[in-house]
């Protein structure tokens, strides 16, 4: 059995292994002379790590959307690969929604000075989304609300440095909720355009989604780091629900990360971030759960100590559970010289054996 990614963004070495693999050239060649097909931040730096949402819809490809040049690429994998589809090897696909192939704006970079915990930025200063928020605020009847938060601090900022994501700040204002409902829905709506046609390309094959788990300044009211990812998560709101509700409506599974974080461990190495990974999976496993589908996942950095390995274990079979919910699939990441040394390998051992039930001293 054999699952697949559909990658729709550029691999810059940051998810543990020394590869950099870019966009098609055709791609970027497009790209020099018109930039406002990659997403933008307020100060006009673009990001090539993945194509804008805003162009989802715009024939600026060679003539084509760029939903379209994904649905082209899935269905030409589709009947390239057909022996072994029909053979059933390949049992799952994964479609890349985004940055790192997750459902989110790109809005910590790091090649643009981001740095953790940082609240990170909006992405949505490219010319077509600009344009889709224009006619978001026409349609509201409030013209003058069309524009990005202003007060937002920049990559690196805490949420109480800035007016808008403090408590009581803008971002629960009448103009902040507009903002942040547009944001988010363009996210939601990207991944909606683009999983409809992964269910065409892939008639009968499991597909799932993966989504990034945000979990630093969980703790404040806003959520600064979610919001500008474009999770509309604050304190009085579930910004998940929303998102399991689009992948259920094209029977798509969830993917989703760092479920063997303690929240004990990150106040002890970044008090200041005011991070809770703990609260984050369970909201979101349950927001998943709830929407009745399957749910998958992995663990964020390397993870050798019984602790860790303890996490995924109670995330991947919650106790008591009345309706016997559990994870259906877990990614172990990976395979590496420091998890073959023989004490790494034994708890690893351990915790496998663990994971498929069988009782262990």
């Amino acid at each position: 059995m054999l699952p697949v990614v559909m990658s729709f963004h550029k691999c810059g070495g940051n998810v543990g292994d020394d590869v950099h693999i870019p966009l098609p050239k055709w791609v970027t060649e497009i790209g020099q002379t018109n930039p406002d097909i990659y997403f933008t931040d307020r100060e006009g730096r673009r990001n090539t790590e993945c194509l804008t949402w805003g162009i989802d819809k715009e024939r600026v490809l060679k003539g084509r959307t760029a939903v379209e040049a994904y649905f082209d690429y899935m269905r030409s994998f589709r009947v390239e690969f057909d022996e072994f589809f029909e053979a059933g090897i390949i049992s799952e696909i994964e479609v890349g929604l985004g940055p790192c192939g997750e459902l989110r704006y790109p809005s910590y970079p790091a090649e643009h000075g981001w740095k953790y915990p940082g609240i990170g930025e909006f992405q949505c200063y490219d010319k077509y989304l600009m344009k889709s928020l224009s006619k978001a605020a026409e349609l509201r009847g409030h013209l003058f609300w069309a524009k990005c938060p202003n007060n937002a601090g920049s990559y690196n900022s805490a949420p109480y440095e800035t007016r808008f994501f403090c408590d009581g700040g803008d971002y629960d204002s009448y103009y902040g909720r507009f903002f942040l409902n547009w944001y988010s829905r363009v996210l939601i709506d990207h991944g909606d355009r683009v999983l409809a046609l992964a269910n065409l390309a892939f008639e009968g094959t499991c597909i799932s989604a993966k989504i990034s788990g945000i979990h630093w300044w969980y703790k404040t009211a806003s959520h600064a780091a979610e919001l500008t990812a474009g999770f509309y998560n604050p304190s009085n709101r579930d910004g998940y629900a929303p998102i399991a509700a689009m992948l259920s409506k094209h029977g798509v599974g969830l993917n989703f990360t760092c479920v063997e974080m303690r929240t004990l461990d990150q106040n002890e190495d970044f008090p200041e971030a005011l991070a809770d990974p703990e609260g984050l999976v369970w909201q979101v496993l349950n927001a998943a759960w709830d929407a009745c589908i399957p749910v998958a996942s992995e663990n964020a950095l390397p993870c050798y100590d019984r602790e860790g390995y303890n996490k995924i274990l109670e995330n991947a079979k919650p106790r008591h559970d009345p309706d016997g919910r559990h994870l259906s699939v877990f990614t172990y990441l990976r395979l590496s010289p420091a998890l073959m040394e023989r004490h790494n390998f034994i708890e690893f051992e351990r915790f496998v054996k663990r994971m498929h039930g069988e009782a262990v001293k």
